[in-house]
């Protein structure tokens, strides 16, 4: 089963073309919680996406409350912020979990940051010269572990 990439209201159309190439490489589905910063038409998301986004699962959400009238086990849900108090790889990842990022200017809406915080987690900086890493970056760092996991456990 994939896993599932959960953009809540991304900003940068380049970071979510380059999300998708890297759900579409991984097997993974990408969706998307509205409002979005940029139209899916963006000569920039279609330029970071290359010819690669047709192919791409890639699902569409009014908000997040229309998110969730999918049925999701909670246990399979993670999200991720520099204010988590869990580091990434403590997440123990099973199929078909979906992982959960906020905007690259605010991340994740306080509210959601409040109930989630059992399933909240970071990727720990070296420094505390910069807030967070890029947002396709951070997807990457999460997405590979969550394979690196599953790969394991089928040896």
């Amino acid at each position: 089963m994939p896993f599932h990439v959960v953009l809540v209201h991304p900003e940068i159309p380049n970071n979510t073309g380059n999300i998708g190439r890297l759900c579409l490489g991984t097997g993974s589905e990408l969706h998307l919680i509205k409002p979005l910063g940029f139209s899916l038409e963006d000569r920039q998301l279609k330029r970071s996406g290359l010819d690669y986004w047709p192919k791409l699962k890639v699902h569409i959400h009014e908000d997040f409350t229309a998110f969730l009238e999918h049925p999701i086990p909670k246990q399979k849900m993670a999200f991720y912020s520099s204010k988590g108090n869990q580091n990434y790889w403590d997440l123990e990842t099973q199929e078909d979990h979906y992982f959960v990022f906020g905007c690259e200017s605010k991340g994740l809406p306080e509210a959601l940051l409040e109930t989630q915080q059992q399933s909240l987690y970071k990727i720990p900086l070296a420094t505390d010269s910069i807030r967070s890493f890029n947002l396709a970056n951070a997807v990457s760092i999460v997405l590979f572990e969550g394979k690196r996991q599953q790969f394991f456990k089928q040896k």
